[in-house]
């Protein structure tokens, strides 16, 4: 590994306050997922049969969760402009583990992430329960992975994915696999819309630029110990670029191009 990637964040071993901090903010955190799980748990069996897509209540509690666990994070998110209407996709920038939180914030989406995620302990739970669609990134995958995206946005999903194919340190923007793109071309679903978005970080004062970036071989405990542990708060602010038709596109890779600049163009890394 070379430049930014191979970079670190200086170690950051928390004082007293540092400590007080990481345990009650933890305490509560795991109590608010974790209870919040339980709750949509519940909400499941109310919306048993429903479609993904059509299960208001469990979704609204997702949401809530992860509002309250940005505070839990001290941190304020801040959304310009407006999400699109009925199925379709989003695309935006991937800075880590941090960037699930804040987009449900945002807006109520259906995440689509790497396989792997699905065998983390406790958040590959969350994820596979909460309807996260896990894809392999292998090329003899690729037309399995256009049938379940076709399958989940003809079902009338809004899905969210991470064109970058990796997270990053927050401070830039890695250039877009036109991969994934490739389900939308598919004959029906030609007049569906892509809204890429923006996510833009803003440290609490103090604090490395790089603070909510999850990049390389950092553990997500660490990382999570680090936010914990940090006095002040941080911003983040999620831009909703205009929606973007598919049909006005020649191909895939023409699609991911006009995302990227778009979503370049807010980006102070960009």
């Amino acid at each position: 590994m070379t430049g930014w990637l191979a970079a670190r964040l200086p170690p950051d071993a928390p004082g007293l306050g540092g400590w007080l901090r990481v345990v009650w903010r933890g305490a509560l955190l795991v109590a608010v997922v974790y209870g919040g799980f339980a709750v949509f748990l519940a909400c499941r069996l109310i919306e048993v049969g429903l479609r993904q897509s059509r299960r208001p209540l469990s979704r609204r509690v997702t949401q809530g969760v992860c509002r309250m666990a940005l505070l839990l994070l001290h941190l304020r998110l801040n959304r310009l402009g407006q999400p699109f209407t009925g199925p379709g996709a989003f695309v935006a920038n991937h800075a880590g583990w941090v960037d699930v939180f804040v987009l449900n914030s945002a807006h109520r989406v259906t995440f689509v992430a790497k396989s792997e995620v699905a065998g983390w302990p406790g958040v590959g739970a969350l994820a596979r329960a909460t309807g996260t669609l896990f894809i392999t990134r292998k090329g003899t995958e690729a037309k399995r992975q256009q049938d379940l995206l076709f399958a989940r946005l003809t079902g009338g999903e809004q899905l969210m994915f991470f064109p970058e194919g990796t997270s990053t340190d927050s401070l830039r923007i890695l250039p877009f696999k036109s991969t994934l793109f490739a389900a939308l071309f598919s004959p029906a679903l030609r007049g569906m819309a892509v809204q890429p978005v923006t996510v833009v970080y803003h440290p609490p004062p103090g604090t490395d630029p790089r603070h909510y970036g999850w990049w390389g071989d950092m553990t997500f405990a660490g990382h999570l110990l680090r936010l914990l542990a940090t006095p002040g708060w941080g911003r983040v602010t999620v831009t909703f670029h205009p929606s973007l038709a598919v049909r006005d596109f020649a191909d895939r890779k023409a699609l991911a191009q006009r995302c990227e600049a778009l979503v370049r163009s807010a980006h102070p890394g960009g």
